[in-house]
């Protein structure tokens, strides 16, 4: 059982009656119980909650509700952002209790375009740091070889994405927090203008240089999301 190989071809796929969301998140599901241990990619997944969304999209198109472009799509969050009734963690022992109110600004915009959230990805702790290596649910190990960095901030994102965890994932740039791990584990990461997308319900680790954006398996992919 794997995704389908890109964003696109994914909701391609959907439409046309060849895969369904329940399908591409049992695949992600079980990427993450095969991978996620071994790598520490993931800090939280709320596998009963993403197997309702899928079954609802599944319903929904069936009914000729399509809610756009990320419809019935497995997409993972950085553990910076904030989904309602969900720990925000930012991976750290400090914070791990904080159950967030509301959903972040760009939480509200996926779930709008029909994506299945499926999780929170590891980084290092509040972002601050190039390795994801100082994180109180452990260091981010690069998929390729595990003895190796996935890069920073955004390690557990990178991963997630390069190992099939789901089809994309959203993290955080202030200094290099998307790109960094995204070269590191062989995928792209995509740091888009500072003004396209709101920073609220982001943990900040500064107001006026964070960056929120995606992380794909391709160019085409982060153009298509974006």
């Amino acid at each position: 059982m794997a995704l389908p190989e890109s964003l696109a071809q994914a909701a391609a796929d959907l439409r046309d009656g060849r895969t369904t969301a329940v399908t591409m998140t049992e695949a992600s599901l079980h990427a993450i119980e095969r991978r996620g241990p071994q790598t520490h990619a993931f800090i939280h997944v709320d596998a009963a909650a993403a197997r309702q969304a899928a079954a609802a999209a599944d319903a929904d198109l069936a009914r000729g509700i399509d809610h756009g472009p990320l419809h019935g799509l497995p997409i993972s969050l950085k553990d910076l952002v904030d989904v309602a009734g969900q720990r925000t963690s930012a991976a750290s022992r400090v914070t791990e209790d904080h159950v967030a109110a509301g959903d972040a600004a760009i939480v509200s915009r996926l779930k709008a375009a029909g994506a299945i959230l499926i999780g929170k990805t590891n980084l290092h702790e509040y972002a601050l740091g190039t390795t994801s290596a100082d994180s109180a649910f452990g260091p981010v190990l690069n998929p390729r070889d595990l003895t190796r960095s996935a890069g920073g901030s955004s390690g557990g994102s990178a991963v997630a994405v390069a190992t099939g965890m789901g089809l994309a994932s959203i993290g955080t740039d202030t200094g290099g927090s998307i790109r960094i791990p995204a070269a590191a584990c062989g995928i792209v990461g995509l740091k888009p203008s500072l003004t396209d997308v709101p920073t609220a319900g982001v943990t900040p680790l500064s107001v006026t240089l964070d960056h929120v954006g995606p992380l794909t398996r391709t160019v085409r992919d982060a153009a298509w999301l974006w």
